[in-house]
């Protein structure tokens, strides 16, 4: 099991929008980034992710769980592009922004910081409780 960071823009899909899935969640779509989406096909049922807002204040919202594997996405008319279908989880009790992210001597090696144009990245556990506790979460979901 693993975690990961999936990136939104609020105009194209709110935490909100994410949330009124409920359980049987919704796909990730539209994802055009062959690393992003190779990231896509090695996640597994169960595994745990951050909703992070790329527009406005650039910040993770919430936690998210793959409910579905990998295939086909479909808003791909082409047939190379794949989703996952992920639920909302939790709220963070407060957004942690990118900006924060950065002041964090611990967390200079994330993919956020150091790659934040990928959409679909892998988080490791110590980066997943460290934004976790700056969320408010201090007994953080595990995988």
């Amino acid at each position: 099991m693993a975690y990961w960071l999936l990136k939104s823009e609020v105009d194209a899909w709110s935490w909100d929008q994410q949330k009124k899935e409920g359980r049987k969640g919704a796909e990730w779509t539209g994802v055009r980034n062959y690393q992003a989406r190779n990231n896509m096909r090695a996640m597994k049922e169960g595994d745990l992710g951050f909703f992070y807002l790329s527009g406005g204040d650039k910040s993770v919202v919430g936690i998210v769980t793959v409910v579905k594997e990998a295939h086909p996405d479909s808003t791909d008319g082409s047939g190379q592009w794949e989703c996952v279908d992920v639920a909302a989880v939790a709220d963070l009790p407060q957004p942690v922004t990118l900006a924060e992210i950065k002041t964090k001597p611990k967390l200079e090696d994330m993919v956020l910081v150091r790659n934040s144009r990928l959409s679909v990245q892998p988080v490791t556990e110590a980066e997943w409780r460290a934004v976790c506790a700056m969320g408010g979460i201090s007994d953080p979901p595990s995988v």
